[in-house]
């Protein structure tokens, strides 16, 4: 058994959580919110739809943005959004310490109903 959890912060409704965090961290390495899409396995609308929402709740923008041409386009992050990104790693890592000692706390003895079930296992997993 293992704890699962979702994490995110809610500002005027869901407004920042893992998936942004994502996107985040691919723009920063990659230069293009595109290239981070598909690096995520995801469209770029999607992509563009999920932090335009993050940004209306937040009340910031998030990327700094230019277009395309001969020289290309690419996004870079704005500073409140690295700031927001620095935060949200910290707050997730403190979060899953914590979790986990107070899982181990209450579960730590428990026994499986059912050891070692590979189906079971690799469902878990996806």
């Amino acid at each position: 058994m293992r704890l699962m959890y979702k994490l995110w912060l809610d500002y005027r409704g869901r407004a920042f959580g893992d998936g942004p965090a994502r996107l985040l961290d691919g723009v920063q390495e990659w230069g293009s919110l595109r290239k981070a899409a598909l690096e995520l396995g995801m469209s770029y609308n999607k992509a563009w739809r999920i932090l335009r929402a993050a940004e209306q709740r937040l009340g910031f923008p998030l990327l700094d943005r230019s277009v395309g041409g001969s020289l290309g386009g690419g996004s870079h992050l704005t500073a409140e959004a690295r700031d927001l990104a620095r935060r949200y790693k910290g707050l997730a890592a403190d979060a899953d310490r914590a979790l986990e000692a107070v899982f181990q706390k209450h579960f730590a003895d428990w026994q499986d109903p059912v050891p070692n079930d590979p189906a079971a296992e690799e469902q878990a997993k996806s």
